[in-house]
């Protein structure tokens, strides 16, 4: 890997400057005054995996099948999703047969559940601090 020359290093500090979010977010229904975009949990930020989280949340649980067909996704792209967030500890994952065809089910767990209220609590932040910043 080539070394970044320091013109190159000074250009990406710009960069980031440039494009850093606005400092100053207030505090929202007692969420960190601090949040920011970098403080977002990657791993439910991705569209698919808010999704399954989501879904979750307002349902005890849902099947593989309700989960894909909510998403408008294909098999294998669930899966990956649903496993990082299996591996995280945010959704359960029970299999188990009806009759001789196999069925998954994914419930949100208490961990899970958390992780969202902090996400939408940071983005509620940003969205505010965005709004107060317009005016």
């Amino acid at each position: 890997m080539a070394k970044r020359t320091s013109a190159a290093q000074a250009r990406i500090g710009q960069t980031r400057q440039a494009t850093a979010p606005k400092a100053g977010l207030t505090k929202v229904d007692g969420h960190a005054s601090d949040a920011t975009p970098i403080d977002l949990d990657r791993l439910i930020h991705e569209r698919i995996r808010l999704g399954i989280v989501s879904a979750l949340a307002v349902n005890e649980s849902l099947s593989f099948n309700a989960l894909k067909a909510l998403m408008g996704t294909t098999d294998g792209n669930l899966s990956v999703h649903a496993r990082k967030l299996e591996d995280a500890g945010y959704v359960r994952c029970t299999k188990s047969f009806e009759g001789r065809m196999p069925k998954t089910d994914f419930a949100l767990t208490a961990a899970g559940r958390k992780a969202l209220e902090q996400y939408l609590g940071h983005m509620e932040a940003i969205i505010k601090s965005t709004r107060e910043h317009e005016r």
